[in-house]
């Protein structure tokens, strides 16, 4: 049995990666503010971490601001990896987003910046890249609503499962190699944000008009022309965003 701890166990990602490596047999360490442990404080962190194997970081932070989220994401990191080396972690396996290096502002720099902490940390390192969950399109549908007008990104995406990247993380703190390339997975195809809004609306059945624009967006025209896609060698994971939304 394999002892891992999950940091942000208690998000829309951490949930289902408890789930699935509690399944798998192996005991689950939860690291959340709720559960008694701050990555930002670092309260409760060190006695977290007494006898754990493996770290799957996937602790999101509370700001979209790049600045505030940058100071998260560094400082977490840097926790985990002084806490992790004392405890005798073995290697930290960090979740990410695709195609963050082409954008140069806001949460993607955020996310860039936790990746080079991650990986200049003392503890070995493996980093997985995802799109966009389909969890998030409701999320971005009701932060774009005006009135009977919702907003949303004139964007190309390719979104996923959270659950299908839990398993894939899952896996990957198993893998026999604590380093290696970072690895990217995505959903089964490539689709415009919008069209998955408007999925959204009329399954739940409201009568809401939903607008592509890059005016509210920063670097628009990069997710427009489809920035954000994964790469040629992504893993590629069902279910698609219309079996999701129905199951």
């Amino acid at each position: 049995m394999t002892k891992i701890a999950v940091a942000g166990a208690t998000g829309r990602l951490g949930r289902p990666l408890v789930d699935t490596i509690e399944a798998q047999g192996n005991e689950v360490v939860p690291i959340a503010r709720s559960k008694g442990v701050d990555v930002i404080s670092g309260e409760g962190l060190a006695e977290a971490l007494d006898g754990v194997d493996a770290i799957i970081d996937a602790a999101t932070g509370p700001s979209p601001d790049e600045q505030e989220a940058t100071n998260f994401f560094t400082t977490a990191t840097r926790n985990l990896h002084e806490a992790g080396a004392g405890a005798g972690v073995k290697r930290i396996v960090l979740v990410s987003i695709i195609a963050i290096d082409k954008f140069k502002t806001g949460y993607n720099a955020a996310k860039l910046a936790q990746e080079q902490a991650a990986l200049a940390g003392p503890i070995p390192t493996r980093i997985l890249r995802a799109t966009q969950f389909h969890e998030f399109v409701e999320q971005l549908l009701d932060w774009g609503r005006q009135g009977d007008v919702a907003y949303v990104a004139a964007m190309q995406t390719q979104v996923v499962a959270a659950r299908t990247v839990a398993e894939e993380l899952a896996a990957l703190v198993l893998d026999s190699e604590p380093t290696g390339p970072t690895l990217e997975i995505a959903g089964p195809r490539a689709e415009r944000l919008v069209d998955l809004a408007r999925l959204v609306v009329a399954n739940n059945g409201e009568s809401l008009q939903v607008v592509e624009t890059n005016e509210f967006f920063p670097e628009g025209d990069l997710y427009d022309s489809g920035a954000a896609l994964p790469g040629p060698d992504a893993k590629l994971a069902g279910p698609t965003f219309e079996d999701w939304l129905k199951g």
